[in-house]
């Protein structure tokens, strides 16, 4: 499950300290799937029922890198830590099949990874009820491997301003910014070097801005940030239809276009990737939070909170 490191302008915990929350997360995720699964198992074996055989987790419980075992050796007690934040266990009497349970699992830590990503022990972000039912961020977060770290949509500083960035996702061997032009099923969306894309849907036609000037500005802001920080992390462009098309017309030849005719092969190269979690990975998350905005109000501690920007 890919981590929600920055969600647009909330507090996230990961920038108090992203070297420990990151493979925190990870056990703490292990930790509490192993708790509810043997309790869904007792309470089948209870009832007399026969266990599902050939039983497997992988596209959840990823095996953790040696650096991420030797960061979780050095930090961690006797269990995972942050008990307030543990999700809560997935109803056993609603979960009939494992595979129900899982999905009642993912449900779960998707909360969580609101509850991180909108939070710190001392601040607050009220986050928007739209987010829970934000069915990209869904996917994103459910589908990709826990070495993944997603920055959705954050606003970042630039000089004096405030600006909103694409959604960078940063795997252990490149930082993706990722643009959608998503929208009718089979729509097909027409690249062109103007202001204005054509998108066509059955008989109907609108415009769309032209999503690659704001993957242009994502990427100079964030090479720019990954350059003041001594960061050395690729950085690719794409634009990302995947229940459409896109006629590119060979229009930037920088960026990687990204539709139904290639999806499958693109996200299932992503998410089958072996490569573990890397320092220098954890250290352009580390520059891209320091340089995110956030606004969060202090937790209630019997005095009045006070709104307060940290960049």
């Amino acid at each position: 499950m890919g981590q929600l490191l920055k969600l647009r302008d909330y507090i996230s915990r990961y920038e108090t300290d992203v070297y420990h929350y990151v493979p925190e997360f990870i056990r703490l995720k292990q930790w509490q799937w192993e708790q509810a699964k043997a309790r869904w198992e007792a309470e089948r074996d209870a009832d007399g029922a026969r266990r599902e055989p050939g039983e497997t987790w992988d596209f959840l419980l990823d095996k953790p890198s040696w650096w991420e075992r030797l960061i979780g050796r050095w930090r961690r007690g006797p269990e995972p830590e942050m008990d307030e934040e543990r999700p809560p266990a997935p109803s056993l009497s609603r979960a009939a099949t494992l595979d129900e349970l899982k999905r009642q699992f993912l449900d779960d830590l998707f909360e969580l990874q609101l509850r991180w990503a909108s939070s710190t022990m001392t601040h607050i972000s009220f986050v928007d009820e739209a987010w829970y039912g934000d069915e990209r961020l869904k996917y994103f977060l459910q589908r990709f491997p826990d070495t993944y770290l997603c920055f959705y949509r954050p606003v970042a500083a630039a000089g004096k301003a405030a600006v909103e960035l694409e959604t960078i996702l940063l795997t252990p061997a490149a930082a993706w910014c990722l643009a959608f032009v998503e929208g009718e099923p089979d729509n097909v969306v027409i690249a062109s070097t103007g202001r204005f894309w054509v998108e066509r849907a059955g008989a109907d036609t609108a415009k769309r801005v032209n999503p690659v000037i704001s993957l242009r500005r994502t990427e100079g802001i964030v090479s720019d940030i990954f350059r003041r920080h001594g960061v050395e992390w690729p950085i690719h462009l794409a634009v990302v239809n995947r229940y459409g098309y896109i006629d590119s017309g060979h229009l930037f030849p920088f960026v990687r276009y990204i539709d139904k005719r290639n999806y499958e092969s693109w996200f299932s190269r992503l998410r089958g990737s072996a490569l573990p979690l890397r320092h220098g990975q954890l250290k352009a998350a580390e520059a891209l939070l320091r340089h995110c905005i956030s606004f969060s109000s202090r937790r209630y501690d019997g005095n009045s909170g006070v709104d307060e920007w940290q960049q």
